[in-house]
């Protein structure tokens, strides 16, 4: 039995087809929406619809940006010549919240997985290859430590270290199975600090 209008039930469910949120979360959301001045909603729908038109990735490091390079990648202060591999923009923004790492990031967009179909010319690896042919002295393997974060960093390792770079992974202060985006900010620069050479 339907308890609201279809326009409100219709709002709830695209609301709760967004990850992490469930049906009680979608319903609160959508009452908060309702509730909200006019112009405060468009401002909203606004702000979703011009993200979505104009964000795209970094020609560079491949995280999400709505210029041709993201700020890290113009920061002639960064170092350019380390390069954090990380699977995802938000394991990007969890290292970035430490306010250590000086370094430029490199996002793969994924980490190899055979059982989901997952290859590396899947992810964005082929790119990292051509990232290398620059001044790179460090590539650290910041891939989260679940079996797909490991295979990955292996992969990884096994390409670049004929090449002389220096490859590094980041210590276990992150918990195996743990999502980089969950971690606080001093269990990652514990594991950026204690990385060792793979």
């Amino acid at each position: 039995m339907d308890y609201y209008s279809s326009q409100i039930n219709r709002l709830v469910e695209e609301l709760s087809s967004l990850p992490g949120i469930g049906a009680k979360s979608a319903q609160r959301l959508a009452f908060h929406i309702l509730n909200m001045p006019k112009e405060n909603v468009e401002k909203l729908s606004r702000a979703i619809v011009e993200a979505k038109e104009n964000v795209r990735y970094c020609k560079c490091c491949f995280t999400l940006t709505d210029e041709e390079l993201c700020p890290i990648c113009r920061d002639e202060k960064r170092d350019h010549g380390t390069i954090m591999v990380v699977e995802n923009t938000r394991d990007l923004a969890a290292y970035e919240k430490t306010g250590k790492f000086e370094g430029v990031y490199h996002v793969l967009h994924g980490a190899i997985s055979p059982m989901l179909g997952i290859g590396p010319n899947d992810i964005r690896l082929k790119e990292l290859m051509q990232r290398l042919q620059s001044e790179v002295e460090e590539v650290i393997i910041a891939t989260n430590s679940s079996l797909e974060g490991e295979t990955t960093a292996m992969y990884i390792s096994k390409l670049i270290k004929p090449t002389g770079i220096k490859v590094t992974r980041i210590a276990s202060g992150v918990p195996v199975g743990g999502d980089l985006e969950y971690i606080d900010e001093v269990t990652l620069l514990r594991a950026l600090q204690g990385r060792t050479e793979l």
